[in-house]
């Protein structure tokens, strides 16, 4: 089969398409045709070498992807040949045409759910169901202001606040990344480019201030953001790129929380439990990932760069 390897850490140059052996599925376990293959920040950030994560070379990246069941090992009841499935981690990773995987992080894809779709469920939306709802604790008639709403994490904390009955206020920076973020239910948006935002965004909750901040760049937002929680106020740090000078007195002030949140922090059960919510939320409609591009799979190296470009709208797609 095809698939991408890295045998070196660096640019997205160091991803190449080679030809590598067909997985075997053991006990448990699931091979997955790839149909579409999800591309994520974190996926350059272990490319590049300077991640917590660092995965032993020579490896094939990508956690995302959906497609259909290829075959199936010792032990699994739960689906056969031929099923539409979505992944939540892959054994031998995800950018390749077939992909081994434990099969309990393997989910049904509702019909109506494209493979692109399916491919953007894992990081982006588990990671904002996380954020949400495991450390934020956020509820129902709670505010909640969610900075970059129009990349693929952002696009989910929106479709999953709005579900969860939440008072959502999102930020972009084009008008293109606006329309978008309106149109995926959030009740006010704003342009994360101007100067006076979080005015408005404080003036949004009549100067109450928000319940729920989700950040996805604190190095840049996080000290603002501590002005304009309310009391009891809980920011969950998504995103940073880098370091951020705060004033602790403006948590002290409202009882507020500063939460650190990573999705390879959560245990088997937490992704199981997430997922179960998101293929609900798939089949009831409520769900409905935003695709920016879909590319090739041996053009990954273009897709690494697109993924990191400011102004994005949706998900980026390989297709094997």
């Amino acid at each position: 089969m095809k698939a991408i390897r890295v045998a070196e850490f660096g640019g997205p140059e160091v991803l190449k398409i080679t030809e590598v052996p067909d997985p075997k599925p053991g006990n448990g376990e699931v091979v997955v045709r790839m149909k579409a293959i999800g591309v994520n920040p974190a996926d350059t950030y272990m490319r590049s070498g300077n991640y917590a994560i660092k995965p032993a070379l020579p490896y094939t990246p990508g956690a995302d992807g959906a497609g259909t069941i290829e075959s199936i090992g010792a032990g699994v009841t739960r689906f056969k040949a031929g099923d539409r499935v979505y992944i939540a981690g892959s054994l031998t990773g995800a950018y390749a045409e077939l992909s081994l995987c434990d099969s309990r992080l393997v989910f049904p894809l509702p019909s109506h759910v494209s493979f692109a779709q399916g491919a953007a469920m894992h990081i982006p939306y588990a990671t904002a169901y996380r954020a949400l709802f495991h450390r934020a604790q956020a509820c129902a008639g709670e505010s909640v202001l969610i900075h970059g709403a129009s990349g693929g994490v952002g696009i989910a904390a929106v479709q999953l606040a709005r579900a969860r009955g939440l008072y959502v206020v999102g930020t972009a920076g084009s008008e293109r990344g606006k329309k978008l973020v309106t149109d995926e239910g959030a009740h006010q948006v704003l342009d994360h480019k101007a100067p006076a935002h979080f005015d408005e965004a404080m003036a949004s909750t009549g100067g109450r201030g928000f319940d729920v901040i989700v950040e996805m760049l604190s190095n840049v937002n996080l000290a603002r953001d501590l002005t304009i929680l309310a009391k009891h106020g809980r920011v969950v740090v998504v995103g940073s790129r880098g370091t951020i000078e705060i004033d602790p007195r403006n948590t002290m002030t409202r009882d507020a929380a500063i939460l650190g949140m990573s999705l390879w922090n959560a245990t088997l059960d937490d992704l199981v439990s997430i997922h179960a919510a998101l293929v609900a939320g798939l089949e009831n409609k409520t769900l409905r990932p935003v695709i920016q591009e879909e590319i090739p799979l041996a053009e990954a190296p273009r897709a690494h760069v697109a993924v990191m470009e400011s102004g994005s709208h949706g998900k980026i797609i390989l297709i094997p």
